[in-house]
Parts: structure tokens; sequence; C-alpha cells
């Protein structure tokens, strides 16, 4: 059996949703995310993958990711992906 995980299930808002606001709004983190679409206020458990989104662009996953899988990273040395280029994180 395959598992399919490509939301946050709290607030029902999907990665590619988030992504796509993520590369309107030029947020690179989840706290800068958060600060143009309501997400992740709950259970918490999709910050790993919005983290991972951020940084790959993936927006479906068929793993469990975790906080020790995809780590909050400081502000300004974390890298994420815009199409296929990276940009440092500014937000």
């Amino acid at each position: 059996m395959t598992m399919t995980i490509d939301r946050c299930y709290c607030f029902d808002k999907t990665f590619a949703h988030l992504k796509e606001v993520a590369a309107a709004t030029g947020a690179a983190s989840v706290a800068a995310l958060q600060d143009d679409v309501e997400f992740g206020q709950r259970c918490q458990l999709c910050h790993p993958y919005v983290r991972r989104m951020l940084r790959t662009g993936e927006v479906v996953f068929h793993e469990i990711v975790t906080d020790a899988d995809e780590p909050e990273r400081v502000q300004g040395s974390s890298f994420c992906v815009q199409g296929s280029r990276f940009e440092k994180a500014e937000r």
C-alpha cells in the first residue's frame, strides 16, 4: 500500500497551493509562508513536509518526513527551489 501525503490536513491546504504562494511571495520558511496563508498551526506535522517542499519543490510525498529529516534552518542560510534555480532565502 502506497501512502500519499500532499497537504496540511488540519487546514486542508495542499503543498502545491503552498508552493504557489511561496513562489508568488518569496516565502522561504514555514513562518514566512504562514504570514501569507493559514496552515500548520495545529498539529504541525506538515512543517517538515513544507520545509522539504520549499527546499526541493516536491509537493507529493510517499514517505513519512519528520523534523529530524527536515530540521528548521537558520534564516538567511537556507536555500529553496524556485523553478529550476536555487535562491538564497531572504524571508
